[in-house]
Parts: C-alpha cells; structure tokens; sequence
C-alpha cells in the first residue's frame, strides 16, 4: 500500500467537521437527517451537507455519508431525492449496511462509491471478496478482528480498508444485536439503540444461583472500555489498515478534534519514518484520557481474542478532565480556522482594467475588473491596497503573498477592488470543486412508486375483505399472488442445536426440513453427526441442512475449508447461513444457489433488498424479526421463511461472560444474566468458534397469529429450539396441530389428519392442555421498531 493512510473523523454537526478538518483529519463522516445509525446525534440539514461537501472539498479533504441504518420498503423511494444533489455536489462515498440501499445506490448512482460498513460484520476474506465483487469499494471491518485477520483480508483482496482504531465499542458484533430493539424498541439496526449493555447485570449459574466473584454488588460485565490505539498505529498499518477510523458522532467538538490532532501527529510521525522507533509520549497519553475515556482504555481485540481486561465491570461513566486543555483545543482548532494559502499578483496601469492574477496549486485564475483611472485627489497607496484586497473574509482562503504592480497617481474605488478579490475567490472556488461534481444520475422510475401504491391497497384489500375475495390486477399478477389464490401451507422447518431436540423432531410427521447447528457436537465429530442426522432424516423423508456458524472467522473459516470434503460427503440437503463470509464461502465451495437458505440476520428489509441479495445468486432468505406484519406484506415473500417460535438471538458477542466471570473452561454451557427487573436472559458459550450468544428472555411465539402469517405465503415457516427440553418441544407441536386442525375445520375439511398426528406422537388430551407458553413476546409482529 503506497498511498498515505486516511484520517478519518467523526462529526455530528458541521461545527464539529469543521474544527476535525483544522484538527488534521482526512476525511469526515456524518448523517444527514436521515437513514443514520446515530438518529440522536445532531447531524446536518441538507444545506449543511452541501456547504460541509464543498468546505471539505477546498481543503482537498473527503466527506463519507452515512447511510448505514435497515430501511423499511416504504422508505427506499425516499433515498433518491435524498441523495441526488450531494450526489450532483462530489459526495466522495456513502457507508452502507442494507444490501437493499447498496442495491439502490448502484443502479441509480453509479460512480458513487460505497464503503460496507462495520455493521454488515466483515469478520474474513470471504465476506470482503463477495462485497467487493458486489461494487464495495472499502471494506469497514468488524471491530473484533485481530491483526492477523486483518492482514489476511488485505493480502487475500486487496481490499481497502477501514477499521476503528478510537472510542467507543459495542459489546456485540456491529449488526447482529437485537438487544434494545427487543427489549424497549430501539433498534440498534435504525440507529436508535438505548445502550442496556451499559446498565447492571447479575450473572447466574442456573435459574437461581447467582455467580459474583467482585467486591462490587452492581456489576456491568457488557459494558466495554473505550478503544484507544495510539500505541498500534505501526502495526495497523502493516496489517494492512488504510483508513483510521475514530468513533465519535455524539462527542463534543473538543473530543473529536483533540483527538483527530493527536493521531495525525502520530500517523505523520510514523509514516515519515517508519524505520525509527515508535512512541508516545506521556503528555500524549494522558491528554487522550482526559479528553474522555469509559473506566480507562483497552487496545481492543487486535492483540486479543477477549479478555476481562476488556470489561468496565463498574459503572460506565464517560470521564472528563481539565477544563484548560478543552480550552486550549476550542482556541486551536474551533475558533481559528485554518485556511488555504493562495498566492496573487494585483496589476494596476491607468487606462487598463485592473488584472487580478490567482495561484492555488496548480490552478491559476485571472480576472479583469475596472478600468483604472488616474488620480484626481488621493492616489491609492500599495499599502492601502495590500489591506484592501488581503480581506478574504468567510472564504476557505487566505493570501500568503500578494504582489502589486502599479503605476504611481491610480485610483480604483474600493467597491472595484472588493468585487475583483471576489470575483477571483469564487472562480477559484469554482475551478476547485469543478472535478468533484457530477451529472449521469439516473432517473428514478416514478413508475416504481405508482407499483408501490397499487401494492400497499391490495394489501389493505387482502386484510380487510379475505384473501379469497380479492381480485388482482394484472400487473400484480407474480408468482407470489398466484400462489396466493391456491392458499397453500408453507412447509415446517425446524432449528434443532442439540441431539436430543433433533430426535424430538425427528418423530414429527409435519417437519419437512431439519436444521443442525454446526456447534450442536464437538467440531472433530461434526463429519459423523451430520451423516448420522441426514441418514436419519432421510428415512423419516425429511431434509436436512446444516445450520453454519452465526460468526465465521479465519479458524473456522480455515476449518470448514480444510474438512469440507467430509462434510460433502455427509449427504446434507443444504446450509442455513448467518453472514456473508459463508454465503461466498459455499459460493467458492461449489454449493448450488438453490440449497443457500439465508437466515434472519442477513437483513432483507424490502424489496431492493430482495433484488440485491438475488444478485449474490441467492434468493431464499428468513424474514426479518424486525419488521411487523403490516410491513412484511410490501416484500414478496415467496421464497422465504418466517421464524414463529424460538427463544431470539439478541447479541453475538466475541467476549465470553462465562470466561470474564468464572474463568474460561472451554466448556460449552447454559448461563443466565439478571438484569434489574429480574429478567433472565439465557447465554451460550459457543466455544468452538469462541463467542456467545444472549437470548431473549421469554420465547417468541406467533402460532397465534397463523391466519395472518398465511396471506404472506412464505414458502417455510420456522420453529427454533435452543434451551428447550423434550417435553417443552412437544408442547410448541401440540399448539401447532391445534391451530391447524381449527383452520382446517373452518375450512369443513376432514379432521383425521389431527388425529393421526396425535396417534403418532403420542399425545394424550390432558398434555394438549394449556398448550401455550406461559410467558412468550410477540417480538415485533406487531408494534414493529421505529
């Protein structure tokens, strides 16, 4: 990597981007007033976005826009207005996570660059090559990656790369966190999280024995220090980092500017020598502390996997310090403003327009103006000139020389003087910004919106007045709606992460497909108990897939790659994947698109998304659990799943509570965290491929809800098992058969089938009772998130 690395900046507001910019960043990122992960943030008017655009342009710094949030259907129509004139003005990227929007941005504004950002949870090559392939021009990678990870990704892609190096880190794995959504909701995803992994949790061995090993009786092990990595700069760059990225769009301006001018030193320092020895100085260190830090400072997990080291354990305060040093920062970078030197030659001879001559670089202006006049009274001094024409005011320009040629006895009114000085700022203004802007945006099809519309009615059509009675209009007439009239029932897909669940499963005539989790076994047995499975379920005439891992790191990824043969060997069906790592990973493996099922977590938020995961040849996704129904209906869901039972994922974390509270004993277990309303949270240690998952505290359960989920024709439906025993599986079965049997009744056709899935489970009248979970969350199916 030859190019000098990119200091890239936080900004909130344009004050702040201005004073990140005199403070030495390369470039800035920020939100508009729309579609970023930090609604709360103050965030900029349109007319600040251009102004911001073309300040930063002068200085021959870039401006990223974030429009990293999940948008809704109704939204995406929305993004071309939006974009279109910071567009037109030189936008130099756009940092995204829904495919749909990166979709969207490609085929309406092509030369736009578009940087995927962290929550799309980048963790390895795989995932980075299929973004890249895709039309990413950089890759933000997840936070938790190591040295090494990062440096495989740079020499397997040549990928370019952006990753955290200060502020604040997120306890779970950008993107893959459900967890303020789900308990207050306020996504994460819409950039609306609450932060509850700041807030106090007991860690209990069981349901009712609590684990506490510190003096302190609030304990807040999912609330992480800050990242500061000043101490790494040289080796982030030989990893492979090309943009340093600082975390900071809720900061203050004297935060995100001290701390942009004390990475540019370093970054400076180390790149005009790298060959000398690296070091920080005390004073260095100690202002970067008082400037704010979160119960002190971790160098994150470039040099760990995870670590206790990492944890806050007390109560989460954003500490501050020395109100001298935010003032000297104020006068420094905020209230001064750093301008461009330009140099200029004045010409004045009397019967000659006045000639101003403009140098910046390598463009130079000229520019004609009054005709000079002899001298009546007082002649002009070159003095008084100087002063004069030196007056640059709010322009991003000041002059380090001005020569003036002239005769003795001129004068030039001042007015002449002021609109020549003008004149030559703004087409130098102009002449800068020129190689910036751009006009081939392609038109948005209102047509796309007037489809929009008849869809939205049909749908309210559908709810109110019954599916069968609906009459469609031609143009509505897909595959979706065609298959809507036969009022099939999707299959029953079921998740099963242990043995004994699968066997449970096993038995039930209804399931058509079985998923294995890759961690439900040992990973040196895996081979074995997928074929043991798949033989096993191919007799009872069901499929079976293998569920991939929710994280798919460089070991596991190393492993599956070099155990791969076995595992086609296996005779499974298909893979259920989690992240984009494994879609490309199987891609590359030779999987056949048809057997790819894509799980929840690979957002599909509308249909641009749709189009854009079809692109990766993959078109058979999980419906999203944050949608509710009446925004489910806009996509079409044909080739879907939707999930109607299961305890929800709500954090994948790479840290391990078990190991930061009890010691790590690479045991694979059941944990719960207790937060202050007494609510039990199940945790999974996931020791294969080291990370742990949190699960919602009650099961999400929508079998009530069947009759609406029908009118979406899913092609699956989705039962998920993770903690459940035996008899708690039967009982979600039991609760399935009777709302089917009643559909089936209301439909007047014969109730046998009922009984025959009774017979055959052994189920008696007095088990069928009560059959509903006795505490269970809607999730989102109906009230939905902001």
């Amino acid at each position: 990597m030859d190019k000098k690395r990119e200091l890239l900046s936080p900004a909130g507001s344009y004050s702040i981007l201005k004073a990140v910019a005199n403070a030495g960043a390369d470039a800035v990122y920020a939100a508009g007033n729309k579609f970023g992960a930090r609604a709360y943030a103050e965030n900029f008017t349109e007319k600040e976005l251009l102004e911001a655009l073309d300040y930063l342009h002068l200085k021959e710094k870039r401006f990223y826009l974030t429009v990293n949030t999940l948008l809704k259907e109704q939204e995406v129509s929305e993004l071309y207005e939006y974009l279109l004139p910071l567009y037109q003005e030189g936008l130099d990227a756009v940092i995204v996570q829904d495919i749909g929007v990166m979709h969207f941005i490609k085929q309406n504004f092509p030369n736009l660059p578009i940087h995927a950002s962290t929550q799309m949870t980048i963790t390895g090559e795989y995932g980075a090559r299929l973004l890249l392939e895709a039309g990413c021009s950089r890759i933000v990678t997840a936070r938790e990656l190591s040295f090494q990870e990062i440096s495989n990704i740079y020499q397997k892609t040549g990928a370019e790369i952006e990753s955290f190096v200060h502020g604040a880190l997120c306890y779970c794995y950008s993107g893959q966190c459900l967890l303020s959504s789900m308990i207050g909701g306020r996504s994460g995803n819409r950039g609306r999280c609450a932060q509850p992994c700041r807030l106090p949790y007991e860690l209990y061995e069981n349901k009712e024995k609590a684990v506490s090993s510190r003096k302190h009786k609030e304990q807040y092990p999912l609330s992480l220090k800050d990242l500061c990595t000043i101490d790494l700069i040289p080796q982030l760059i030989q990893s492979g980092v090309y943009s340093f990225k600082i975390e900071g769009r809720m900061k203050q301006a004297a935060y995100a500017a001290g701390v942009t001018s004390i990475y540019r030193k370093y970054i400076d320092q180390y790149e005009a020598n790298p060959e000398k020895p690296y070091s920080v100085s005390k004073e260095d260190r100690e202002t970067l502390l008082h400037l704010g830090n979160r119960c002190g400072f971790t160098d994150g997990y470039y040099t760990r996997h995870n670590g206790k080291e990492m944890i806050t354990f007390l109560k989460p305060s954003h500490e501050k310090g020395k109100d001298f040093l935010q003032e000297q920062i104020y006068n420094t970078y905020i209230q001064i403003e750093k301008k461009e030197k330009i140099n200029g030659i004045l010409k004045l001879f009397i019967g000659n327009p006045a000639i101003l001559v403009i140098r910046y670089k390598d463009i130079q202006i000229e520019i004609n103006g009054q005709i000079v006049q002899s001298a009546l009274k007082q002649p002009l001094s070159q003095e008084s000139i100087i002063e004069k024409m030196k007056k640059t005011g709010n322009t991003s320009f000041v002059f380090d020389t001005l020569e003036v040629e002239m005769e003795q006895e001129i004068f030039l009114p001042a007015s002449a003087l002021n609109q020549l000085r003008r004149d030559a700022l703004y087409q130098l203004e102009n002449k800068m910004l020129e190689k910036y802007k751009r006009k081939n945006a392609f038109r948005f099809h209102k047509e796309a919106e007037l489809q929009k519309e008849k869809t939205e009615k049909l749908s309210e059509k559908i709810e109110t007045e019954g599916l069968e009675k609906v009459t469609f209009p031609k143009d509505l007439e897909s595959e979706k709606l065609k298959t809507a009239k036969l009022s099939r029932e999707p299959e029953l897909r079921v998740l099963t992460e242990t043995l004994e669940q699968f066997q449970v499963v096993l038995r039930q005539p209804e399931v058509g497909r079985i998923y294995l989790e890759a961690f439900s076994c040992i990973r040196k047995e895996l081979a074995q108990h997928i074929t043991d499975c798949v033989e096993q379920a191919h007799k009872m005439g069901k499929e079976c897939y293998l569920a991939m891992p929710y994280i798919f790191r460089m070991e596991t990824a190393q492993w599956f790659c070099n155990h791969w043969k076995k595992i086609l060997q296996t005779g499974v069906d298909g893979y259920l994947i989690r992240n984009f790592e494994e879609l490309q990973f199987l891609k590359e493996m030779g999987v056949k698109p048809e057997s790819i099922q894509g799980d929840y977590n690979i957002y599909i938020h509308s249909k641009e998304a749709i189009q854009g995961f079809a692109q990766f040849s993959c078109d058979q996704f999980t419906l999203p659990v944050e949608l509710n129904f009446r925004e489910l209906k806009y996509l079409d869901c044909t080739k879907s799943e939707i999930i109607l039972y299961g305890y929800q994922p709500l954090m994948i974390s790479s840290q391990c509570i078990h190991k930061n509270m009890k010691g790590c004993d690479k045991k694979s277990d059941i944990s719960y965290l207790k937060d202050r309303y007494g609510k039990l949270f199940p945790v999974k240690n996931r020791c294969e491929d080291c990370y742990n998952m949190i699960y919602n505290t009650h099961p999400l359960f929508l079998l009530h809800h069947l009759k609406e989920i029908r009118t979406l024709q899913t092609a699956g439906i989705r039962f998920s098992f993770t903690i459940e025993n035996k008899w708690e599986i039967e009982q979600v079965f039991n609760s399935y058969r009777e709302v089917i049997c009643l559909n089936i009744s209301k439909q007047n056709i014969n109730q046998r089938k009922c009984k025959t899935y009774n017979r055959e489970t052994n189920v008696s009248n007095k088990e069928k009772q009560g059959q509903y979970p006795k505490e269970y969350t809607n999730g989102h199916f109906k009230r939905g998130v902001e």
